[in-house]
């Protein structure tokens, strides 16, 4: 690329099955072909004796070489080894194994020699290629993308990313939603291997998302692997052969899977035929719409209870939504259209933007805008997908930034010591919707030194939490006094949450919400009382004013009281809400007649 010039920002859509590359030129987006002159490339990188290949030239010559040729690899991203669906292994022609921390590593023999790749390195592979692409068609070396993808890929592939986007923003700019009285709009996205679904207003070139669910491994190729189970089991009732042991015939069945369930969204009725699949036994026979259906019906009802999920989380009644975006090669399925629009009360679907090309095209237009090449027509205003926070006095998770917070956000608190005499604290940076920590999930700590040498709740210190247009939080801590800082920044790059753990970790935060609203409310109840026993006692220590007034059988009866206290929250650290409550009354009946005597004179 050696005197080139720099290229405008690309957007690109890293998608589990195909992917789509995008620019802003002469003021509106443009969808680039690749070398085979097709608007989208599949995600598919192969590995053969004398190179690698990545796109069309791979997934052509996949049947012949199944085990070294990699698929839907973006479904591994966020899973361990060791969950069910990586087990299984007719969803993986090639081999995966268990790598460092349960990840799952996959294996393949590239000139001759044992490789090993996770899944993020092949990700990079397609998003270096979809980069490549754009480079061909622009004449130009390209640095910048927006993209919706992994981070860890990109910057593998040489891109700087700018902005996770939305498909929206095609929608947003087809429709023209720049006047007053914006719209709520639903983007319903399922596409080869995830599924997210957003609720956002648009309302004159600004996008605001009100909430996001989904799932990052649901989409069009688990129902290619119903169907494919379906037809292994067929076959092997039929002709007394198990396949599954052999790649290549399993690699020529899911091709021919996949062919059918787009035949599918066009008629009620598919023939698989497929000469000397096994043995030198062909392969023929026919599968249904409405059988296609009865195989995947709890995945299909999967979506629509997320698009419920999505809509309370925001608090919005499915009648107050105004449109809702098709998006994903997916959403072509008739019964999935059926049962979305069932649930919206038999609202016609958008479906005037190519699917396929929607979240490439949505991106370009804010790589533009990001780098200034635009005209300003869109702003986009995301959330944050859990609440932030971090660990306090037994296990409490403080909330700085709660979840569905627009970004970028910023949000400071106090916070003090819980020992006499601390001179450091250790900040656990959490994410989740848990009260209590050990239910979310830990993404990073740091330690803050040199506190001042002071009783417990006597030393202040500030922790800032900022979260920025890219979902990377950053953490600092400051002590008042000293002025002694130090902080931690969380990319999304390790550490954080797939999707998928995300909607379970919400689901389990629900499931035991009331436990939790009980443990909190004891806890709470627990730190008062210690607060105010060690603000007694620190009162009549510290201050002089007071101390100088105070009577010394008073100063005794306080003391006594506030032993008292303690001694009891040793023995009883298993008391309810109720009980330490009473216990803080205790002490403000000696309190109070004491300080208004001191004052009043």
């Amino acid at each position: 690329m050696e005197g080139k010039g720099e290229a405008p920002a690309i957007g690109i859509d890293l998608g589990t099955t195909y992917s789509c590359v995008g620019v802003w030129r002469n003021d509106r987006v443009e969808i680039i072909a690749n070398d085979q002159g097709n608007r989208t490339t599949p995600s598919c990188v192969s590995f053969t004796d004398t190179m690698r290949l990545v796109g069309d030239a791979a997934e052509n010559q996949i049947a012949v070489n199944p085990t070294n040729t990699v698929f839907g690899a973006k479904r591994l991203i966020g899973r361990r080894f060791s969950d069910i669906p990586v087990q299984i292994p007719i969803l993986w022609p090639f081999k995966v194994i268990p790598g460092p921390g349960d990840k799952p590593i996959i294996l393949v023999t590239y000139k001759g020699e044992e490789k090993q790749y996770v899944a993020e390195e092949i990700s990079s592979m397609v998003l270096s290629k979809m980069k490549e692409i754009a480079e061909s068609y622009l004449g130009s070396t390209v640095k910048n993308a927006v993209r919706q993808a992994t981070k860890d890929a990109a910057v593998i592939a040489g891109l700087n990313i700018m902005h996770i986007i939305t498909a929206a923003i095609a929608y947003g700019l087809d429709k023209k939603v720049t006047t007053a009285g914006g719209k709520n709009v639903l983007i319903f996205d399922l596409g080869g291997g995830t599924f997210d679904v957003s609720l956002l207003t648009i309302e004159k070139g600004i996008f605001e998302v009100k909430s996001t669910s989904g799932d990052t491994h649901l989409g069009g190729e688990d129902f290619n692997d119903r169907m494919l189970n379906h037809f292994v089991n067929e076959f092997e009732e039929k002709h007394k052969m198990n396949i599954t042991g052999n790649p290549r015939a399993m690699r020529r069945l899911r091709t021919a899977c996949e062919r059918a369930k787009r035949t599918l969204s066009a008629t009620t009725l598919a023939t698989i035929e497929i000469d000397c699949l096994y043995n030198e036994v062909d392969l023929y026979s026919k599968i249904s719409r409405a059988r296609f259906e009865e195989l995947n019906m709890d995945l299909f009802k999967k979506c629509t209870e997320l698009v419920e999920k999505c809509l309370r989380d925001a608090n919005m009644d499915k009648n107050s939504v105004h449109d809702v975006v098709l998006v994903g090669g997916s959403t072509r399925i008739p019964k999935v259209q059926q049962l979305l629009q069932d649930f919206f009360n038999g609202k016609e679907l958008c479906k005037n933007i190519n699917p396929d090309e929607a979240v490439a095209y949505g991106a370009a237009v804010q790589a533009a805008t990001l780098s200034g090449e635009g005209n300003d027509k869109v702003q986009l205003l995301d959330v944050t997908p859990l609440s932030l926070g971090l660990e306090t006095g037994e296990g409490v998770m403080n909330v700085l930034i709660p979840k569905n917070t627009k970004i970028p956000s910023e949000k400071e608190k106090e916070f003090t010591t819980y020992d006499d005499y601390q001179t450091s604290v250790l900040i656990s940076v959490y994410e989740g919707e848990g009260t209590k920590v050990n239910e979310n999930n830990l993404l990073g700590r740091f330690r803050l030194s040199g506190i001042p040498l002071a009783p417990r709740f006597v030393p202040r210190f500030n922790v800032r939490f900022g979260v920025d247009v890219n979902g990377i939080l950053n953490v600092s801590a400051e002590e008042k006094t000293t002025g002694h800082k130090n902080k931690i920044t969380i990319t999304n790059r390790k550490g954080r949450l797939s999707k998928a753990q995300i909607e379970k970790m919400v689901q389990e935060a629900e499931e035991f919400k009331a436990e939790d609203e009980y443990h909190k409310k004891k806890v709470e109840a627990k730190n008062s009382l210690v607060n105010y026993a060690y603000k007694m006692r620190n009162t009549i220590k510290y201050d002089d004013e007071i101390a100088s007034k105070l009577a010394a059988v008073d100063k005794k009866k306080i003391e006594d009281a506030v032993e008292f206290v303690l001694r009891w929250l040793d023995g009883n650290k298993l008391a309810e809400a109720d009980d330490f409550e009473d216990k803080k009354k205790e002490l403000e009946s000696i309190w109070h007649p004491i300080i208004i005597k001191i004052y009043m004179g």
